[in-house]
Formats: structure tokens, sequence, C-alpha cells
């Protein structure tokens, strides 16, 4: 057999392989788009995750590479996580008022928490701010889903193994690599200290993996009181985790 054919056979196999796995791992993309949906604003559609995330499993399974020691549905899973967030920074849905809501709640819970001397409440937060709680639970959302930082980001599945080239989590230095693990260590520090029912949906969500309906009927609340509990705890963490870097 010339060597043509047999390269022309080899790349049909490998063309196969990647569309097996495709089929095989598209409802991974679904579930994966289901459960970052509470991170997004309400003008995302599940639909627009799901097709950003199915970019990235055709990425995953035109670029896995076995060798690397990854399984490949690790390595698909933070392909089409990195395309969803990728797809969402491209859209720039988030005005500059969010971004200074986001500070603005941060400040509030800092303030609130400095003079109390405990956890703050939801509506102490709100009085702080100004506002009434549908409208303080409405800047939470938005805020939850532009935040700066990110504890899927921080605590999510990585190897090592993994070529850095591939993946969004690489770091550009051992410096940054430093940062990274100060900022872990900080923020397990700061979640350890969220309130019981704030925790407890962390867990589930970045831990367990359910989505809000589940998260929802574990606690017996519904989906919109689990995604404020998660906006207040990602709220609650950026406000005390502030100063890390000068730590």
């Amino acid at each position: 057999m010339a060597a043509v054919d047999r390269l022309a056979m080899y790349d049909k196999a490998e063309q196969s392989l990647h569309n097996a796995r495709i089929e095989e791992f598209a409802p991974l993309v679904k579930r994966i788009a289901y459960h970052m949906m509470m991170r997004m604003p309400a003008s995302v559609q599940v639909d627009d995750l799901i097709q950003a995330g199915m970019i990235g499993l055709i990425e995953a399974a035109q670029k896995y590479d076995s060798s690397k020691g990854a399984s490949f549905e690790t390595y698909a899973g933070i392909r089409i996580r990195g395309a969803i967030v990728d797809e969402m920074r491209r859209g720039d849905w988030a005005p500059r008022s969010v971004h200074r809501n986001s500070r603005r709640i941060a400040q509030a819970i800092k303030a609130v928490e400095a003079r109390t001397g405990r956890d703050a409440q939801d509506a102490e937060v709100a009085v702080e701010l100004g506002v009434d709680l549908p409208e303080y639970f409405s800047m939470l959302q938005d805020s939850n889903s532009s935040r700066l930082y990110s504890y899927e980001e921080t605590f999510g599945e990585e190897d090592s193994n993994i070529d850095a080239s591939d993946t969004s989590s690489a770091f550009a230095s051992p410096f940054e690599g430093l940062q990274r693990e100060g900022l872990k260590q900080a923020l397990a520090a700061a979640i350890a200290q969220l309130p019981e029912r704030e925790r407890m949906v962390l867990a589930l969500y970045y831990t367990e993996e359910l989505n809000l309906k589940e998260i929802g009927l574990v606690l017996g609340v519904s989906e919109s009181r689990v995604s404020q509990i998660h906006s207040q705890a990602a709220a609650r963490l950026k406000a005390r985790l502030a100063g890390w870097h000068s730590q």
C-alpha cells in the first residue's frame, strides 16, 4: 500500500475518532452550560452557552493528546468552560455601571461587617447602599456574573500534564503561580468563614457540580433564591479578599 493511501486511511480513522468523541461528550456540553448559567447575566440564554461549548468540544477533539496523561473528559471540560467564558468576554455585555455596583456592594459589605463585627445581612447591605432588597438582589446577580475573580477558575480542574499553551489557566511566570497559590489559600480561609448556607451553596455548585434547580431541591428554596445566595457569597468573598495582595 502506498504511503499516500496509508496516510489517507489514518486521517479518516482520526476523523472518525474525533466525531465519535464529539457525539459521546455532547451531553457534557449541555451539563456544563446549565451549570455555568448561575454566573451569567439574565440576558444570556443557555443555548448561547451550549453553542460556545460545542466549539470548545470540537477543539478538544482535534487537539487532545492522550500522551499528556489527562483523560479526554477532563481535557474537554477545560476547553468547554474556556470556550464559554471566552465567548461571554467577547460579548462585552457588562456596562461600567455593573462593575461600579460590584465595587459598591463589596464596600458596603465590608463597612457593615466592620461596624457590626458579624456577617452582613442582605437587608443591612441594601440599607448601606440606599436601595431596596429587590434592587439589591438585581445588583448582586449582575455583579456576580462580572466579578473579577472566579472560585471555579481558582479551584477548577487543572492537570499539570496538559500543555499550558492549550489552557487559559497557564501561568506566564513562577511568580504568577505563587500569586495564584496565595489566592487559593486566602480564598479557602475566607470560604470557611462564610455563613453556613452560603458555604453549602458553593460546595453543591463547585464541588458537587449541581445546577440551580438541583441545589434548590436540596435546600428547599427556589432557583432565584439559590442564585441570590450564591451572588451574596461571591460579593462577601470579594469584600473579604480585597486586600489579599498586600497580606
